[in-house]
């Protein structure tokens, strides 16, 4: 789902580029209102669990791979502004340094995942889950059911993204010059998957740490129940308690991220433009798509692939033989940046609120 450089056309990236900004503007101004000390990490231990929930491939039929986003249970404790803003920053990170996504198209993965994907998980869950009272069984099935349709949300908006570059954007012979997949290619490729595993994963693991939180930290889903006085910005108040078991939780599944290269294939459509043209790049591409890819990678497709070289691409360091290492070590580098962030972000607020109250 994260769309690479290439896939898109200019004009579609700019769009969706537009898209995104309105969704980052709208959170930011919202999160400003209630910004603080103990909301910064908030917003970065979830950007931190997206990020390292995303490293968990999973098979998906066709031969491809897919993974959950954790865009709900974001969107359940932060509310659908601090989980746009914590699911875009896991995004950037992942392509600026790890190439997984692209630079030109980093606003259609913003706009799918973090601004869509939020949007619909908030409503979803604050649909289903009202009245409800906090530990009810109902508010864990309204997480699951919010899981499962912010995935497959943002998994159509993609399919549909990469469907229509044939149609809009070729050559004058005709030839695609971005993805080469119409929408009666793209959509069922994309979707069959999404609705078959990686919808059902969101779900199961929202709906996981919702009925977790219940007992353990109930407050984390009091901002979003509707039930606090004042709930036009009740969804951005931090809780009293310390995020150590939250931190906690993000750690152990950053060791268990080399289990997320156990699932072979690349996820469809982020093939690279070489596999266009190799033999084994060529029958995935194939088998996933139920087309012949054309003889080499479309023309825009080749030149915007070769925009933006990733310092870590694949989450592979160079440097290290073991991929299972590897991985590792770039999932600590990742939650690294996310905690640097999160204490420089965090400093300034300090300070700018102390030089408020001199």
């Amino acid at each position: 789902m994260h769309i690479p450089d290439g896939y898109l056309s200019p004009s579609t990236c700019a769009v969706l580029y537009a898209g995104a900004g309105v969704g980052w503007y709208g959170a930011m101004r919202r999160v400003k209102r209630v910004l603080n000390t103990r909301m910064i990490p908030l917003i970065s231990v979830f950007a931190a669990f997206s990020f390292l929930l995303m490293m968990f491939n999973l098979p998906l039929p066709g031969g491809t791979t897919g993974h959950a986003l954790g865009v709900a249970i974001s969107s359940i404790v932060l509310g659908p502004s601090g989980s746009i803003l914590a699911i875009s920053i896991a995004l950037a990170i992942q392509a600026l340094f790890f190439g997984d996504g692209g630079i030109t198209t980093l606003g259609a993965n913003c706009f799918n995942m973090a601004t869509i994907g939020s949007l619909v998980a908030y409503a979803a869950y604050r649909l289903i889950s009202n009245g409800a009272a906090i530990g009810s069984r109902r508010r864990v099935v309204a997480g699951a059911v919010a899981g499962y349709l912010a995935v497959n949300a943002a998994a159509f908006l993609a399919a549909v993204e990469f469907g229509i570059q044939p149609t809009f954007f070729h050559d004058s012979q005709g030839a695609p010059l971005y993805a080469p997949y119409p929408l009666h290619i793209a959509i069922p490729a994309m979707m069959i998957g999404h609705l078959a595993v990686a919808g059902i994963a969101e779900a199961v693991i929202t709906a996981g740490l919702i009925a977790y939180l219940q007992s353990a930290d109930s407050a984390l889903l009091q901002r979003t129940a509707g039930m606090v006085p004042g709930s036009s910005t009740s969804e951005l108040r931090t809780p009293q308690r310390p995020f150590r078991r939250l931190w906690l939780g993000v750690a152990l599944l950053l060791l268990l991220t080399p289990l997320g290269i156990l699932a072979a294939g690349t996820a469809w459509g982020e093939w690279h433009a070489s596999e266009f043209s190799s033999e084994h790049g060529r029958n995935q591409i194939a088998n996933a798509s139920g087309q012949q890819p054309p003889a080499a990678a479309p023309e825009g497709l080749q030149r915007l692939s070769t925009i933006w070289t990733a310092p870590l691409p694949a989450y592979a360091p160079q440097y290290v033989k073991s991929r299972s290492l590897g991985y590792l070590l770039s999932a600590m580098f990742g939650v690294g940046l996310l905690l640097t962030f999160s204490w420089i972000v965090q400093t300034y607020v300090q300070r700018w609120a102390r030089g408020r109250t001199v």
